[in-house]
């Protein structure tokens, strides 16, 4: 017998700017999990920037149609006969690695990250836009029972990436670091570093006020606007816009020798010749750095939900319905945004 679940299909690369609803509720046949795979009910599934990016082309899918969303949250509904450390109704989640190759360098080293098979969830395999999804069971995590269904989802992606964002500064303790955007990564990246580096000054740099009020409520000690510059220099900026302006900058307001860590999958188009004001002498000169994250590790995964789960890091969210997909990429899209986007599946 076969049956049948929604989901919130992509079919094609589409302008948002052109279609404002690019998903399309669609009946399919449930996901049959593989030997070493489990079958998930769907509970919540975080939205994310990336979607943007897939929708639009900038990380395209590798086949259509394709079901979106990696920040997903379910119980274990069956599983194939090599599952062995999962069962009926466990609730887990899944991250954007969908998975990796195993074998290469990379994957050997703790860089499975960087693997040339590395597939993401969403992306490369259907995700969490719908009421059942499949995933190597390898690549599940136990999620700690303080967290809501909703709660836990952004932890996933926002939270997982800017954890790895984190580690890639360099950062210690009483050194002073930026946050350029501030949604779902931000809000959850400034309550790590005030847990991990309690000395540490925060500054925050925002589009609209109701940002920078958010991150001093959370305890920033500095909010202000992407073309302002800091009243004290910064060892390192944490990027999670999608634009090329806020590169230029944040390398204004480093100290020599700074760092700054761009955590996007990809920018967008429409300003990237911002980059031909890049002046050497002001903003690269005196040893500046400027270093990519690339996706995340299962280990990124699990540390990060440990941390978030002893501080505990309680996500703001808004709620969604399944249908409303597109309402909630359209905000995103808008930049109307005040902690994380959470589609919850009945």
């Amino acid at each position: 017998m076969i049956f049948i679940m929604k989901a919130m299909i992509l079919n094609s690369i589409t302008d948002l700017e052109q279609n404002s609803k690019p998903l399309v509720m669609t009946d399919v046949p449930d996901p049959v999990p593989r030997d070493d795979e489990v079958l998930i009910k769907v509970t919540a599934c975080g939205v994310c920037h990336t979607e943007l990016d897939e929708i639009e082309g900038r990380t395209q899918p590798s086949r259509f149609p394709m079901i979106p969303g990696h920040q997903v949250i379910g119980r274990v509904d069956t599983f194939g006969k090599n599952v062995k450390n999962l069962k009926k109704n466990d609730r887990i989640g899944v991250a954007w690695i969908f998975s990796s190759c195993g074998e290469c360098k990379y994957c050997v080293e703790g860089y499975e990250n960087l693997c040339s098979g590395f597939k993401a969830t969403g992306r490369d395999a259907n995700g969490g836009y719908a009421e059942y999804m499949t995933v190597p069971e390898a690549f599940t995590y136990k999620i700690p029972e303080i967290f809501s269904d909703s709660q836990a989802a952004p932890l996933l992606c926002a939270g997982a990436v800017g954890y790895r964002s984190v580690k890639l500064t360099g950062l210690q303790n009483g050194q002073n670091i930026g946050l350029t955007g501030f949604g779902a990564s931000g809000h959850i990246v400034l309550q790590i570093i005030k847990y991990k580096f309690p000395d540490t000054k925060i500054f925050v740099f925002a589009r609209s006020e109701e940002e920078k009020a958010f991150a001093l409520e959370l305890g920033a000690l500095w909010a202000g606007d992407t073309n302002d510059s800091v009243p004290e220099l910064l060892d390192s900026v944490i990027d999670t816009t999608p634009v090329w302006k806020t590169i230029v900058e944040a390398l204004k307001n480093l100290k020599p020798g700074g760092r700054l860590v761009i955590n996007a999958i990809r920018k967008e188009e429409v300003d990237k010749d911002y980059l031909l004001k890049i002046d050497y002498s002001r903003h690269l000169w005196m040893e500046k750095e400027i270093k990519s994250v690339a996706n995340v590790t299962r280990n990124d995964v699990k540390k990060f939900l440990d941390i978030a789960s002893e501080i505990p890091i309680i996500p703001e969210v808004q709620e969604y319905k399944l249908e409303e997909a597109n309402t909630a990429l359209m905000e995103l899209k808008k930049r109307k945004v005040r902690g994380a986007k959470v589609l919850v599946i009945t």
